[in-house]
């Protein structure tokens, strides 16, 4: 029999995996003006900055490919912008995972027109008017998502 504390631990292991920790911060200012974006005026966008390297990018993805499927009817989108260095590993490892929302090397000035990006993810909520309304500086996950994203999905178009 594992002793208590062996427990608690493995109890904590588990919840920080499926419950990452992250910093979330309520913004409200415009998005930038990249094309991607104003293409997506009216609805309601999660901006992700990742990498197909990073563990922690590739934790969190399951859970926004099955926010995306269930949502997108909704006005919901997703741009995925990587830090890695060809489209084409993109590409390889978005099929090979089977997500089906758009992901595309970051664009020259991007990370830096919205504030800067330090560390991956980083991860930014725009609302249908076109404002950043929150910055999650970490991994999203099912919960965080319905949080931060549901109540704008609840606002008319």
């Amino acid at each position: 029999m594992p002793s208590p504390v062996t427990l608690v631990v493995l109890g904590l292991i588990a919840y920080l995996w499926f419950r990452p920790p992250a910093w979330v911060s309520d913004v409200d200012r415009a998005a930038p003006e990249v094309p991607e974006l104003v293409a997506l005026r009216g609805q309601v966008v999660l901006v992700n900055f990742w990498a197909t390297w990073c563990p922690y990018c590739r934790h969190e993805m399951p859970a926004m490919q099955d926010y995306y499927r269930a949502h997108q009817d909704r006005g919901f989108a997703i741009v995925a912008y990587s830090e890695d260095k060809t489209q084409q590993e993109v590409d390889d490892f978005m099929a090979r995972e089977g997500y089906t929302f758009p992901a595309l090397l970051t664009p020259p000035g991007v990370a830096a027109a919205f504030g800067g990006v330090d560390r991956l993810p980083t991860s930014f909520v725009i609302d249908r008017q076109g404002r950043i309304r929150h910055k999650i500086s970490g991994q999203v996950h099912a919960g965080r998502l319905e949080k931060l994203i549901d109540p704008l999905l609840a606002e008319s178009r």
